[in-house]
């Protein structure tokens, strides 16, 4: 999986964050980002409940190969 957030449509309500902090943090701006390193989710099971909690749905989730 890949995940990535459209900026020009994320409010800044971090859900996300809350959910699943391992992964989501907010910039200076205090918008949601992918932590570096955590593009792939980190194996952290709660990612597709914070693609599905953002209220502006600026979270985008791609399956990728396991290979």
């Amino acid at each position: 999986m890949r995940i990535s957030i459209d900026s020009d449509r994320c409010i800044g309500s971090a859900q996300c964050m809350v959910a699943v902090p391992a992964v989501f943090e907010q910039d200076e701006d205090g918008l949601s980002t992918v932590i570096a390193g955590r593009e792939d989710g980190a194996g952290q099971p709660l990612v597709r409940e914070a693609a599905r909690a953002c209220p502006v749905q600026a979270i985008s989730l791609t399956e990728t190969d396991p290979a």
